[in-house]
């Protein structure tokens, strides 16, 4: 066999692939759905992160068959960390990887992990898990709080309003009319199935991608996208946090 017929045989062997990936000319994904993704929908929002990344730190959660990760790479970041809790994306991504002659360290882990870490990285991708996870808040608040130290590059589906009502900083408990409004932040739980996946939990509209992400500490910077932001690490808001603040009042 040729070398380009070994890596297509071993590919295949690894699959099915999430990630469309260019392995030395053999694409991991010819035939995706949705088009050679996610190529072409990083073609939207690559530009927002330096050409240029030498000496930065990146953790990709739920890297999937490592696409961003090598990306990343690609720029010169001197630390790639991908983390996923499937085995089978993550012999994915670690062939993906040794193909193409990136070093790049994965790992069997969950966000809800990260602070076993016990490291800050300059950037951290958290693309497309929110809406996977049964406790999103809780995920944002333990990036926050253990690993970003300065950038985030977020990405969630989003369904509803696009509209961003204005939401004053409290309410009486007598006012109901607040939670009617089609840009008030909104969460939609799905109890059985979206898109015939049980792994979608919780779907938000734009109001509540965006107050989610101040609340827990994330200031936007861009959204050259309509699900995609780039985000900075910054305070979070009063009382906020994977666990309650000393002295703050209990339920």
């Amino acid at each position: 066999m040729t070398p380009k017929e070994l890596i297509r045989s071993r590919a295949e062997a690894l699959g099915p692939w999430f990630h469309n990936i260019d392995l030395k000319g053999v694409p991991t994904a010819p035939d995706h759905p949705l088009g050679n993704h996610p190529g072409q929908f990083w073609d939207h929002f690559h530009h927002v992160l330096p050409q240029d990344m030498s000496g930065w730190s990146v953790l990709d959660i739920g890297c999937n068959g490592g696409f961003y990760s090598l990306e990343v790479k690609r720029r010169g970041a001197a630390r790639v960390l991908g983390i996923d809790h499937d085995e089978d994306y993550l012999a994915q991504a670690r062939f993906a990887a040794r193909t193409l002659g990136q070093e790049i360290e994965f790992r069997n882990m969950t966000v809800y992990d990260v602070a076993q870490l016990g490291e800050r990285f300059d950037l951290v991708i958290f693309m497309g898990v929110l809406y996977h996870l049964r406790h999103p808040l809780l995920a944002l608040d333990l990036i926050h709080e253990h690993v970003a130290d300065r950038l985030m590059l977020f990405q969630s589906m989003q369904r509803g309003s696009r509209e961003i009502a204005p939401m004053a900083g409290d309410y009486p408990f007598e006012a109901t009319e607040p939670f009617d409004l089609p840009g008030a932040p909104r969460l939609q739980f799905v109890e059985h199935r979206y898109a015939g996946d049980n792994t979608n939990w919780w779907i938000p509209n734009r109001a509540c991608v965006e107050a989610m992400l101040r609340n827990t500490g994330f200031g936007i910077l861009e959204n050259p996208h309509s699900e995609v932001y780039l985000c900075r690490r910054a305070t979070p808001a009063e009382g906020a946090g994977a666990v309650y603040p000393a002295g703050s009042a209990r339920p």
